[in-house]
């Protein structure tokens, strides 16, 4: 039995994280990114105002990600986001009432990753914290049916990790998860950058080219963008224009891997459920399934039909809200969640 008490749902991840409500849908999206004092190690600013400050502060200032791959990378500093996260959620009640939260966890997390981020959200503020694997969010926030005796393949690409899993009768069937995801592209940028045109650039400039330009697919129509930053050699600002070709290029090798990696979980996949995911196709899910042609390219070379979502960024956080309302319907397994048949 669970109490009347708040309940909400994190998904955090490495380049943002997402706080569902129950009652009140999503309630906090920002950028995971904490600022904290380098002498006395006390958190100053949290999200978009911490992001802000990313390559801008002063010496005695710090503009972190305390999450990398998806994992907790700086325990503390998690620990106090996640406090802002639960209090920004719960208002003014957040000194009364301990919401019970469930967590997103990476598939491939091991179990002492499993038990910091269950340890830190405790240490935040929650009463009880269920986690909950990405992959199974995903699937649950976008509406597959996971308790029916069918296949459901999931690609979950997100800042720090690709969760790849087939779904059937509640539970992952097999899993794969590939520590690859949006910051990995975003380095990938940097370095084709700093190689090329002997030019340093911030990691907002990198993300940005990544949107604007960025593309796993070939495209009629070779985009260029104006691009700033500081030359290497002399030291002083400079302005390069960037192609769109070149940009896919520098991410070719990085989008392979996430493709061999799907391509690898379809092999071990159950005959049966493989049939079932050829007719009901790939979902593709995370900020990365924003990349231009990136579904294409996962057809291409699948020959599975892929499906992007409407708002492919919000469907683990939406699952975990799926979840909030229906906790009566699943069972505990080994500290996990497995739904039962009548999941909806």
């Amino acid at each position: 039995m669970f109490g009347f008490g708040d309940r909400i749902g994190i998904d955090l991840g490495t380049a943002s994280f997402i706080v569902f409500a129950r009652g009140r849908g999503i309630v906090v999206r920002e950028p995971s990114v904490v600022a904290i004092s380098e002498h006395t190690r006390k958190v100053l600013a949290v999200g978009h105002q911490a992001r802000e400050m990313l390559g801008r502060t002063p010496g005695s200032i710090i503009a972190l990600r305390p999450l990398r791959d998806g994992v907790i990378a700086d325990y503390s500093v998690t620990r106090e986001m996640l406090r802002y996260l639960i209090h920004k959620a719960c208002g003014g009640r957040a000194r009364f009432i301990k919401p019970l939260v469930v967590i997103c966890i990476p598939s491939g997390a091991t179990a002492v990753e499993e038990r910091a981020a269950l340890e830190a959200t405790r240490a935040a503020g929650a009463r009880k914290v269920i986690p909950i694997e990405e992959p199974m969010a995903a699937a649950i926030g976008v509406g597959l049916p996971i308790a029916s005796a069918g296949g459901n393949m999931v690609v979950d690409i997100g800042g720090g990790t690709t969760d790849i899993a087939v779904i059937s009768l509640g539970g992952i069937v097999v899993s794969n998860s590939l520590r690859v995801g949006g910051t990995t592209l975003d380095e990938a940028i940097t370095r084709h950058i700093r190689h090329v045109y002997s030019l340093d650039i911030g990691e907002r400039t990198a993300e940005t080219i990544k949107e604007e330009i960025g593309s796993a697919y070939q495209t009629e129509h070779d985009e260029q963008l104006d691009v700033r930053g500081l030359d290497i050699v002399s030291g002083l600002p400079k302005t390069v224009t960037v192609s769109s070709h070149e940009v896919r290029e520098a991410l070719a090798e990085n989008i392979a891997n996430i493709i061999e990696a799907v391509k690898n979980l379809l092999e071990r996949t159950p005959p049966e459920l493989a049939a079932d995911i050829i007719e009901r196709g790939i979902t593709l899910t995370g900020g990365v399934a924003l990349l231009k042609g990136l579904d294409r390219l996962l057809e291409t070379e699948t020959g599975i039909p892929v499906h992007v979502p409407e708002d492919p960024i919000s469907s683990v956080a939406m699952g975990t809200g799926k979840v909030l309302d229906q906790l009566h319907l699943m069972d505990h397994e080994a500290g996990r969640f497995v739904a039962r048949s009548k999941w909806r």
